[in-house]
C-alpha cells in the first residue's frame, strides 16, 4: 500500500469498498511522515484529522499525536504549521492523549529555538493545548516572556496563547492580568497591538477581584479612547440612546438582539419603550433596521404581552397610541425591504399576542401592509426581496391561523400573484397556500381551479427553480384535494411531468403524494420510475414504495357497514404489503439498512392482520352464537361474559394483541432519535390507533367499568398539525363518542357492540396512511461507536478471569454525527447497561449463591467533545463461560431516553483460582485414598 491508498481509505467510503483497520492506516501515514520528500510528509500530516474522525479512540490518537510531536520537533516551519493546523482541527480529541508529558516535552523543545517564527508556532500550539495543560508553569513562563519579544509574529502568538490559558487557568489569569493591563496602558504599545490584547480580558472572570479590575480598565478605555476602533463595550440602553457614535450603537444593538433571543422574560415595558423611542428618532436606516430586528426577536414571548398589560392603578394602553405600534406601522411601508419585513413581523405579533376589540382595527392594517409587501417582492428576484417575501408570508400564515376571517382575501391575492410572480416567489407562495389549506380545509376547495390552470400553463424551462415550482404546485394540489385527486387533476399533473419534469422531480412529487395520502397517483409515479434508475437497490426501493401505495389504495374504497368488503380489502392490502416488504429488504444495504422503514411496515402489516382478525371475531357472534348452556356456565363461573360464548376469550386475546402492537410502536418511537417531529407524531398516532381499539374492546365487551383510554401517546411529542393528524383525531373523537353513547344505553354484549367495533375499524382504515419524511429522508444522523477493554485476541476467544477476582470492564465510546448535528435533538447523556449471562457451566460440585450468577449494572455518562469513557466492575464467581452485553442508549436535553444502540457482546471465561483448585484436588485425593484403607480394615475383621 502507498500514501494514496491511505488517502482513499480515509476518504468517504463508497459502496462496496473494503475498509481497512485503524492500525493499517496509521502505519501508512507513518511511512509518509518518514518520507524524504517534504510534499509526502505534509500530505501525511494533513490526513491525520480524517484518521481521528474515523477512529476517534484514545490509543490510536495518543500514538498519532506522539508521531506528530516528533515531526514538529525535527521538521521545518512549514511542517510545524501543518501540525499546528491538525492540532487546532482536532481540538475535541486532545483529551484522549494519554502521554501528555511526553507529547509536551517533544513540542516544548522548539520554544528554545533562535527562530522567532518557530517560537511563534510553538506558542500557538501550546495555546491550542491549553485545555489539557492549563497549569504547566514552563508554558506560563514562556508566554509571559514572549510578550516582551521584539518580533510582532511572536507577540501575537503569545497573545493568542495567553487568551487560551486564561480561559482555563485561574493562576495564569491572575498572574498575567497586570501584565496585559500595563501593556494596554503603556504608551509604547501600538494601537493595533492593544486591540489584540483587549479580548484577552474577557477571560478574567475566575474571581470577583479579577473581573472588577478588568471592568475598570475597560471603562477607562471607553473614556480615554474616543476613536471607533477602540470600542469594545457591553450592552447598555443608555449607550444606545445617548452615545453619538454609530459603532457603539451597532454593538449595543447586537447585544440587545442576543438578550431578546436568550432572555425575553427580562424585558420590561420601559425597556421596549426606550428602544422604540430610539428607533423612531434615528435618521439612519441601518440603525433602525437593527433596532427592529431586536423587536422582531421578541414576538411570541411574554415581553410583548407585558408591554400591553396593565398593573394595579394603571390605565390599559390603547394599541394605536403606543410607540411600538407607531414604529411598526411606519416601518411596514419603508423603502428598505428588510425594515418593512421586521415591521410586518412586529405588527403581526401584536395582533396575535393581544387579541381583543382594541386590536381589531390593526388586523386590517396588518393584512393590507402584508399584501402590499407581497405584491412588491413577488416581482423581484433579488435575494433581499425573496427573504422579505418569505418573512411576510410566514407572518401572514401565523396571523391567519389566529384570524381565520381574514383568510379569503389573502388567499385570493396569493392565487393572483401565482400567475405573475417570478419562479422563486411562486415556490414561497405555494408553501404558504399549502400551510393555509392545512390549517383551514374549507379554503382548499376554492384553490383548485386556479392551481390546475397554473399547473397546466407551467413554463417549459428545465431550470432548477422551475422543477422546484412543479413540486410546490403539486404539493398544494394534493393538500387542496384532501387525498382524493380527481381525474382532471391527475391528467394535468401527468402531462406536465411527462413534458417538463426530470426523474428527481417526479420522485419528489411521488413522495409528497405518499405523505399526503394520494396513494393511487403515487403508485403510478413509482411504477414509472422503477425502470429509470441505475441501481438494483433503487429499483427494489421504488418497487417497495409502489407496493405500499397499492396496498393503501386497496383500503381507500371502504364503505361503512360493508364488513365483508373490508376484510377483502385488507386481504388485498396485505398481499401488496408482503410483496413490498420483500422488495424493501432487498433494497437495504450495510450502509443503508432501512431499519426504521422495515419495522414501520412490519408493524403496519401486523396491525392490518389484527384488525382483520377483530372483524372476524365480531362476525363470530353471528356465525357461532353462544350455546344453550351459556347462561348456566355464566352463573356457575360468576362471569357474565360467558353468556356470549367463545367470543369473550377471542376478544380478550384481540385486546392483548393490540396492546402488544402499541408497545411495539412505542419501541419504534424510542429507537427513532434522528426522526423529525412529524414522523414521530405519525408513529404516535399509529400507537394511539392500537390503544383506541383495545379500549373500545374493553369498554364495550370486557370491562366497561374500569376501561380507560390513554389520551396521549408514550411521550407526548410536539404535534405537527398535519392534515393526516387532524383527520385521525376527528376519527378518535367520533369513535369515543359512539362508544360512550352505546355503553350507556345498551348492556353488553349485543350485535350493536360488535357493529360499533367494526365501524371503528373501518373509520380508522378509511384515513389514508401518511408516509412522513423520515421514511424517505434522514435529515439528522447520530450514531455511537463502542470499544471494550480488555478485548479478546480473536472474536471467538473468551477473556479469562479467575472466579475469586473481579473484572474491570472499560467502555469507551464516540458519538458520531452527520451533516446537521442537533437539528431536532441533541445528546445530553449516554446510558450504558451491562449484563452478563452464564452460557456454559463448569465444576458442578461448586456451590455459588444465585445472586452472583449474573451482573446487571447501569451507568449514565455525559459525553465531552463527543467522547465518553467509564468502567464497570463485574463479578464472575460461578465457573463457566459468560456472555457480557453492553448496550447504549441516549438521553436528550428533555430527559427522554432513546434506545439508539449499539449493543456489543464479549465472552468471559471464569476459571477456578489455583489455590481453591489445589485444595479441591487434595480433598479428592484424600477421599480416594481413604476408601481402600477402610475396605482392608473391614476384610481383616471377618477373617
Amino acid at each position: 500500500m502507498s500514501l494514496s491508498a491511505a488517502r482513499s481509505f480515509l476518504s468517504e467510503a463508497t459502496h462496496g469498498e473494503q475498509e481497512l483497520d485503524a492500525n493499517s492506516a496509521l502505519m501508512e501515514l507513518d511511512k509518509g511522515l518518514r518520507s524524504c520528500k517534504l510534499g509526502e510528509q505534509c500530505e501525511a500530516v494533513v490526513l491525520f484529522p480524517k484518521l481521528f474522525q474515523k477512529y476517534p479512540f484514545p490509543i490510536l490518537i495518543n500514538s498519532a499525536f506522539l508521531k506528530l510531536a516528533d515531526i514538529f520537533r525535527l521538521g521545518n516551519n512549514f511542517l510545524r504549521l501543518c501540525v499546528l493546523k491538525v492540532t487546532q482541527r482536532s481540538e475535541q480529541h486532545l483529551e484522549k492523549i494519554l502521554n501528555v508529558d511526553e507529547f509536551l516535552k517533544r513540542v516544548f523543545s522548539v520554544i528554545h529555538s533562535n527562530d522567532p517564527v518557530a517560537r511563534a508556532i510553538t506558542l500557538r500550539i501550546l495555546g491550542s493545548l491549553a485545555s489539557i495543560i492549563p497549569e504547566r508553569k514552563n508554558a506560563h513562563h514562556s508566554i509571559r516572556q514572549s510578550l516582551d519579544s521584539h518580533d510582532n509574529v511572536e507577540v501575537e502568538a503569545a497573545i493568542f496563547a495567553a487568551a487560551s490559558f486564561s480561559s482555563y487557568s485561574k493562576d495564569f489569569a491572575a498572574g498575567i492580568c497586570n501584565k496585559i493591563s500595563e501593556m494596554i496602558q503603556g504608551l509604547d504599545t501600538p494601537v493595533e497591538l492593544k486591540l489584540k490584547l483587549i479580548p484577552t480580558l474577557q477571560h478574567m472572570h475566575h474571581d470577583a477581584a479579577l473581573a472588577s479590575s478588568s471592568r475598570e480598565l475597560l471603562q477607562e478605555l471607553v473614556s480615554s479612547y474616543p476613536s471607533t476602533a477602540m470600542l469594545i463595550i457591553r450592552l447598555l440602553l443608555q449607550y444606545l440612546k445617548e452615545d453619538p457614535r454609530k459603532a457603539v450603537k451597532r454593538l449595543a444593538i447586537q447585544d440587545l438582539k442576543l438578550l431578546a433571543k436568550k432572555a425575553p422574560h427580562l424585558w420590561t415595558r420601559s425597556n421596549i419603550q426606550v428602544l422604540c423611542e430610539c428607533a423612531l428618532s434615528t435618521p439612519y436606516n441601518s440603525l433602525k433596521l437593527g433596532m427592529l430586528s431586536v423587536l422582531s426577536a421578541l414576538p411570541g414571548s411574554i415581553a410583548i404581552k407585558q408591554y400591553f398589560s396593565t398593573t394595579t392603578g394603571e390605565v390599559s394602553p390603547v394599541p394605536h397610541h403606543t410607540d411600538l405600534v407607531k414604529l411598526a406601522q411606519e416601518s411596514c411601508y419603508h423603502s428598505n425591504l428588510l425594515v418593512a419585513a421586521h415591521g410586518i413581523t412586529v405588527l403581526a405579533s401584536i395582533v396575535i399576542s393581544c387579541p381583543g376589540k382594541d386590536v381589531i382595527p390593526l388586523e386590517q392594517e396588518t393584512v393590507m401592509a402584508m399584501e402590499s409587501l407581497i405584491l412588491l417582492c413577488s416581482q423581484d428576484e433579488s435575494k433581499t426581496a425573496q427573504a422579505t417575501l418569505k418573512t411576510a408570508l410566514s407572518s401572514l400564515v401565523k396571523m391567519l391561523k389566529s384570524c381565520p376571517h381574514l383568510s379569503q382575501s389573502s388567499v385570493d391575492l396569493l392565487l393572483g400573484q401565482l400567475h405573475c410572480a417570478c419562479d422563486s416567489a411562486r415556490v414561497f407562495i405555494c408553501q404558504a397556500l399549502s400551510a393555509i389549506a392545512t390549517q383551514q380545509p374549507a379554503m382548499a376547495e376554492g384553490m383548485l381551479g386556479d392551481l390546475i390552470e397554473l399547473f397546466r400553463v407551467a413554463s417549459n424551462r428545465d431550470s432548477e427553480k422551475q422543477q422546484e415550482l412543479l413540486v410546490s404546485l403539486a404539493t398544494v394540489l394534493f393538500v387542496a384535494s384532501q387525498a382524493s385527486l380527481s381525474a382532471e387533476v391527475k391528467t394535468v399533473i401527468r402531462q406536465q411531468l411527462e413534458n417538463v419534469a426530470n426523474g428527481w422531480t417526479v420522485y419528489q412529487i411521488a413522495r409528497q403524494a405518499s405523505r399526503l395520502g394520494c396513494h393511487d397517483f403515487s403508485r403510478e409515479l413509482y411504477q414509472g420510475l422503477r425502470t429509470r434508475v441505475a441501481s438494483e437497490h433503487f429499483y427494489f426501493w421504488l418497487n417497495g414504495l409502489m407496493e405500499f401505495s397499492q396496498a393503501e389504495q386497496c383500503l381507500s374504497g371502504l364503505s361503512d357497514g360493508d364488513y365483508s368488503a373490508a376484510m377483502s380489502a385488507i386481504s388485498e392490502a396485505l398481499k401488496s404489503y408482503q410483496k413490498g416488504i420483500a422488495s424493501l429488504t432487498a433494497a437495504s444495504t450495510p450502509l443503508s439498512p432501512l431499519s426504521f422503514q422495515c419495522e414501520f411496515v412490519k408493524l403496519r402489516i401486523d396491525t392490518l392482520q389484527a384488525l382483520s382478525q377483530l372483524i372476524c371475531t365480531c362476525n363470530s357472534l353471528k356465525t357461532s352464537p353462544p350455546p344453550a348452556i351459556a347462561t348456566t356456565i355464566a352463573l356457575s363461573s360468576g362471569s357474565e361474559l360467558q353468556r356470549c360464548g367463545r367470543i369473550s376469550t377471542q376478544m380478550k386475546s384481540s385486546m392483548d394483541e393490540f396492546r402488544s402492537l402499541a408497545a411495539r410502536y412505542a419501541d419504534l418511537y424510542q429507537s427513532s432519535f434522528d426522526a423529525d417531529y412529524a414522523t414521530l407524531r405519525n408513529v404516535e398516532l399509529q400507537q394511539q390507533c392500537c390503544l383506541l381499539v383495545s379500549y373500545v374492546i374493553e369498554a364495550l365487551i370486557l370491562d366497561p367499568q374500569t376501561a380507560r383510554f390513554q389520551e396521549l401517546g408514550t411521550h407526548g411529542s410536539v404535534r405537527a398539525e398535519s392534515d393526516y393528524e387532524l383527520r385521525m383525531l376527528a376519527v378518535f373523537m367520533r369513535v369515543l363518542e359512539e362508544v360512550e353513547t352505546l355503553s350507556r344505553k345498551h348492556p353488553p354484549v349485543s350485535y350493536l357492540h360488535t357493529n360499533c367495533l367494526c365501524d371503528a375499524v373501518i373509520a380508522i382504515l378509511k384515513v389514508p396512511l401518511s408516509f412522513q419524511r423520515y421514511f424517505f429522508q434522514k435529515l439528522q444522523s447520530t450514531s455511537i461507536k463502542l470499544a471494550l477493554s480488555p478485548s479478546p485476541r480473536t472474536p471467538s476467544e473468551p477473556i479469562p478471569v479467575q472466579n475469586n477476582q473481579q473484572l474491570t470492564l472499560k467502555v469507551e465510546g464516540v458519538v458520531q454525527h452527520g451533516s446537521s448535528p442537533g437539528l431536532f435533538r441533541r445528546i445530553q447523556a449516554v446510558l450504558l447497561r451491562v449484563s452478563s449471562t452464564l452460557q456454559a457451566k463448569q465444576g458442578s460440585d461448586v456451590k455459588i449463591l444465585l445472586d452472583s450468577k449474573s451482573n446487571e449494572i447501569e451507568q449514565q455518562v455525559e459525553p465531552h467533545n463527543d467522547f465518553f469513557s467509564t468502567q464497570f466492575l463485574l463479578n464472575f464467581s460461578l465457573l463457566g463461560t459468560h456472555t457480557v452485553s453492553v448496550e447504549a442508549s441516549v438521553v436528550d436535553g428533555s430527559g427522554i431516553e432513546w434506545n439508539t444502540g449499539p449493543k456489543t457482546t464479549v465472552s468471559v471465561k471464569s476459571l477456578e483460582d489455583p489455590y481453591s483448585q489445589q485444595l479441591r484436588l487434595q480433598l479428592q485425593q484424600t477421599q480416594t485414598g481413604s476408601q481402600p484403607t477402610a475396605q482392608r480394615n473391614l476384610s481383616t475383621r471377618f477373617q
